[in-house]
């Protein structure tokens, strides 16, 4: 990969624009392209108004600078002339992805790495007929990826060992936090463990344990301060006065009887319909957006605090 990569960004919708804010961040020469012309046009006032908001949290020094780093391109070939890694951030199908691999497949140079923010399908199910497979993999970020700087990188059977080592290389370069699935399994790590916990959330609805609020606050107020900075190894590390080995031998049979006794299902469309009527009553679908803002903003104040605090590692 040369000293000073050229991005292609593929596929601008929410996940897409995040990623090119992640790399122009960076000070590296990012082009953004979609294939609908009214999310290209759409993208520069939105870049504007996030970078004010980066700018205004303390998280990026020179708005202008990075906003000069960033190119809309109306045409694939555009995006990909020149580029030494491509994010591909297109709606999450397989047929989806399979036809858009196959193009950037065409048209991309030799050597070019390509990353898919493919939330948990694995790259093995299209990128399978590429020329170039051996250079396609997972680059999974958690959304909004220029806030939250997880990265998972999965390799597909066939993806070249170097060019994870590379594409590593590039998400720490640009302050991205990477891990390395080892081999390829459908939701990757993130939300596997995510899913664990959306099902239990679930179960204890469904079942009356406790209003979605409640469980809500359960993490928000309780296990999220701690998540927020350490992971459940370190967690339960802390938590016992022998370490994890110890906390194992107190707790384990209790959480495996908890395992045991739970068995997983669907999530009961009239459960769902139930949690539907009391999060619309907490708060009007009209607001979701203003919400979501909110929700970044408290993310870059978050972000801002780890920084300073030393927590970003």
């Amino acid at each position: 990969m040369a000293d000073e990569p050229v991005v292609a960004i593929v596929g601008a919708g929410l996940v897409g624009s995040g990623w090119a804010l992640v790399f122009a961040r960076a000070g590296l020469k990012t082009r953004v392209y979609d294939p609908q012309p009214e999310t290209r046009n759409k993208l520069i006032p939105w870049m504007q108004e996030a970078v004010r908001d980066l700018a205004e949290a303390g998280l990026v020094d020179n708005p202008e600078t990075l906003l000069g780093h960033l190119t809309v391109v109306d045409t694939l070939g555009a995006a990909l002339r020149g580029a030494s890694y491509v994010q591909e951030s297109v709606f999450e199908t397989v047929e989806a992805k399979t036809a858009v691999c196959a193009q950037i497949d065409a048209e991309m140079d030799a050597g070019t790495l390509v990353g898919s923010s493919s939330s948990g399908i694995p790259a093995s199910r299209f990128t399978e007929g590429c020329r170039n497979r051996a250079q396609f993999m997972i680059a999974h970020p958690v959304n909004p990826p220029h806030l939250i700087p997880l990265v998972e990188l999965v390799p597909a059977p066939w993806t070249d060992p170097d060019a994870v080592t590379k594409a590593r290389a590039l998400m720490e370069r640009v302050g991205q936090v990477p891990v390395t699935v080892e081999r390829e399994i459908d939701g990757f790590i993130l939300n596997r463990l995510q899913g664990a916990l959306l099902n239990e959330a679930w179960a204890l609805y469904d079942e009356g344990y406790a209003n979605l609020a409640d469980i809500d606050a359960t993490v928000s107020h309780g296990l999220g301060l701690r998540w927020a900075f350490m992971g459940p190894f370190e967690t339960i590390d802390l938590n016992a006065p022998g370490g994890i080995v110890d906390y194992a031998k107190r707790l384990g049979s209790m959480y495996h009887q908890m395992a045991t006794d739970r068995s997983p299902k669907a999530w009961p469309d009239e459960t769902v319909l139930k949690a539907g009527a009391e999060r619309r009553a907490n708060l009007d679908q009209d607001a979701l957006a203003e919400r979501r803002n909110w929700r970044d903003q408290k993310l870059m104040q978050l972000t801002a605090f780890k920084k300073k605090a030393g927590l970003a590692d």
